[in-house]
């Protein structure tokens, strides 16, 4: 959609990492602002100085707020729950956060700057998914090749996954959501496919094809009973980008519809994907450091 979002001009955006959507159908989007992923080296440790929180008016798209300024390192996931909370992935930090709508601190889980494999720790955390009854499953990540469920007070209860390609194992576990049988559905990003699995971790079946590039971001349309989900082919090394996709597909597999990289359209990186009720659909495009809104006919 064009002119969207209406950006103040002295709002550096940078890579909008994560993207959701509240119950009053406003956007959030987590952003890195001045903070770039080093290609080669450690990441950085101190915090950005700018708000990386933004909540957008869905229709105009302008700026109706924003906070998380000093907070973050490297910001990762984002996403909303039935209550309005925000969820928060931190993959320098190695933690995860519960916000409430208006930036305030309910939950912290993970050792700050200290990776970890076992119930207190994260390594590089990437989503989070939240079910009806609060309970919660992280991606965990880019370190290790799991997911982790909690329960609603952020209680160790269970975890599932090695590094492969067999079912049940990932390679770089980047997006998580719930479908509404309480299903988890994992972007295995690396492995080009999505994994699906019960609520206690038991694999269910795999959702690939041949054409999926890499796996970014995905989430699930509760209205439209569709997984929505983001790929990105890259060349060797993942060196060069050829314009991410937008899928829209049902839980087995079935494509209703893709819109990918058309030759006239400059090249995007999709990290996250978001829908609305009314089937409106955001990109968060960290390429070239936009947010997008568009909305297909086969969106219900």
């Amino acid at each position: 959609m064009k002119n969207w979002p209406a950006l103040p001009d002295t709002l550096h955006l940078g890579n909008p990492a994560g993207i959701g959507v509240d119950t009053s159908q406003n956007i959030f989007v987590f952003r890195r602002g001045s903070r770039v992923w080093p290609l080669i080296g450690a990441k950085p440790t101190t915090p950005i100085a700018q708000k990386t929180v933004l909540l957008l008016d869905n229709k105009t798209g302008k700026l109706i707020s924003s906070w998380g300024d000093h907070l973050f390192v490297m910001p990762h996931g984002l996403t909303v729950d039935s209550a309005d909370n925000v969820w928060l992935t931190d993959v320098g930090l190695h933690q995860v956060f519960k916000f409430t709508h208006d930036g305030k601190l309910l939950m912290r889980l993970g050792v700050a700057g200290i990776p970890g494999n076992d119930a207190r720790h994260f390594d590089q955390p990437t989503d989070v998914a939240v079910a009806p009854d609060g309970s919660f499953y992280v991606s965990d990540g880019y370190g290790n090749s799991r997911v982790v469920k909690f329960s609603s007070a952020g209680k160790y209860l269970l975890q599932w996954g090695t590094k492969g390609s067999s079912n049940g194992q990932f390679n770089i576990p980047h997006g998580i959501t719930l479908d509404g049988a309480g299903n988890v559905y994992v972007a295995d990003r690396e492995n080009n496919r999505i994994e699906v699995f019960g609520p206690n971790g038991k694999f269910l079946k795999q959702i690939a094809n041949k054409g999926f590039g890499r796996i970014c971001g995905i989430t699930y349309s509760r209205v439209a009973r569709q997984l929505i989900f983001v790929d990105d082919p890259t060349s060797w090394l993942s060196l060069k980008h050829h314009g991410s996709s937008v899928i829209l597909c049902d839980t087995v597999a079935r494509v209703f519809a893709s819109i990918g990289p058309d030759g006239r359209q400059p090249v995007t990186w999709y990290h996250d994907v978001a829908i609305d009720r009314k089937g409106n659909i955001f990109t968060a495009d960290i390429l070239n450091n936009k947010v997008g809104k568009f909305r297909w006919a086969g969106t219900r």
